[in-house]
Parts: structure tokens; C-alpha cells; sequence
């Protein structure tokens, strides 16, 4: 629902903030990589998570795009809620998750508060080969323009396949810029 919000710090611990953005107070739940990002600014940028719950609405921020992303990678996984994902996080930066990962390096996850062996284990099953790609489907950045071939790919990576395969099946495609996104896409799987 929220992408990012920009905004004034008006309140800051090292697991919640008060972002005040055009006079509207959000309450955000933080990870403390990121407080150790933003705990000297005034001002920040935060990627936000929204998690709708029977009880509450909780808003979840951080830092840069990709923490965000492994955020909601952990919380695909079965028996890894919210303030799992969100110790995980405080407890290592997403790279040194994506090693653990790909180490099958279950003793540093157990080092995590109330992650036992057999959540690490199911941890690294769930993750393996998924953080690596994480990097080649981060968002466009926001200061380029959106053209047809750029949002095509950005859907795309979204359905699942890589940056490197999405790009090059675009470039098969005679006409590109002239076609429809929808076309585009449609056209691209067919090359794929």
C-alpha cells in the first residue's frame, strides 16, 4: 500500500520511529540496521511494509530497498512472522544473511534470538538461490523515466524472471518502444 514515505524524524529508539510527513504522524517499526542508518538525520526516506493484522495495523520501515526486500522474503516463510523477520534483520544485514544462506551456515542464524536449528535449517531450504536474485529485481530508481521497455522489464523481474533473461528477450523484440506495455510483456514471454 505504501511504497515509501518521506518525512521529519520526530521521534527515534532503535526499534520504533515518529515520521511525520505533511502533518501526519506514522508510527514505524524499525530493524536496527536501519536505525543505525538514520539515527543522526532529521530527515529520511523509509521503504515500508504494511502488515494487516485482525488486531492491528503495523507499518514496518527501512533504510534501502533491499532490506525491505528480505523482509518480505523471511516473512514467506512458514513459522517466520513479522518480529522474527524484523530480529533477523537487526541481528544481520541482508548480505550477511545471503552468505549464511549460501554457506548453508546454519550456526549464525541460531544466533539469532529464538531461531533454533530447525528454523534455521528451513530458513536456508526457503532462501537458498532466492536472496541473490533479489538484487537484479530491485526497483528502477525513481529519478529515471518510466519508458514502455523499462516498465515491461520492472514487470517482468516482478513475475519472476531474472533482469539478464527479461532484458535480453525485450531486445528480440522488433519495435519495442512503439508497442504497448501489456504487448511488450506478452511478446517477451513468448521469446522467453
Amino acid at each position: 500500500m505504501y511504497a515509501f514515505l518521506d518525512g521529519e524524524l520526530v521521534y527515534k529508539t532503535p526499534s520504533l520511529i515518529y515520521l511525520s510527513v505533511n502533518g501526519v504522524g506514522y508510527e514505524v517499526h524499525i530493524t536496527l540496521q536501519t536505525y543505525s542508518k538514520i539515527q543522526n538525520a532529521e530527515q529520511c526516506r523509509l521503504y515500508t511494509h504494511l502488515q494487516v493484522r485482525e488486531d492491528a495495523w503495523v507499518l514496518y520501515g527501512f533504510a534501502d530497498e533491499q532490506e525491505k526486500a528480505t523482509f518480505r522474503l523471511l516473512l514467506s516463510i512458514n513459522g517466520v512472522g513479522a518480529s522474527t523477520a524484523r530480529v533477523i534483520l537487526s541481528s544481520l544485514t541482508p548480505e550477511e544473511l545471503e552468505r549464511a544462506v549460501a554457506m548453508d551456515d546454519t550456526r549464525t542464524l541460531e544466533k539469532v534470538k529464538g531461531i533454533g536449528a530447525k528454523t534455521a535449517q528451513r530458513i536456508i531450504l526457503e532462501l537458498k538461490g532466492k536472496l541473490s536474485l533479489q538484487k537484479n529485481t530491485a526497483i528502477l530508481p525513481a529519478q529515471q523515466h518510466n519508458t514502455t521497455e523499462a516498465d515491461a522489464l520492472f514487470a517482468l523481474v516482478n513475475l519472476g524472471i531474472s533482469r539478464s533473461v527479461a532484458e535480453s528477450a525485450i531486445k528480440k523484440i522488433n519495435n519495442a518502444a512503439s508497442l504497448s506495455v501489456e504487448e511488450l510483456i506478452k511478446q517477451a514471454l513468448r521469446v522467453l
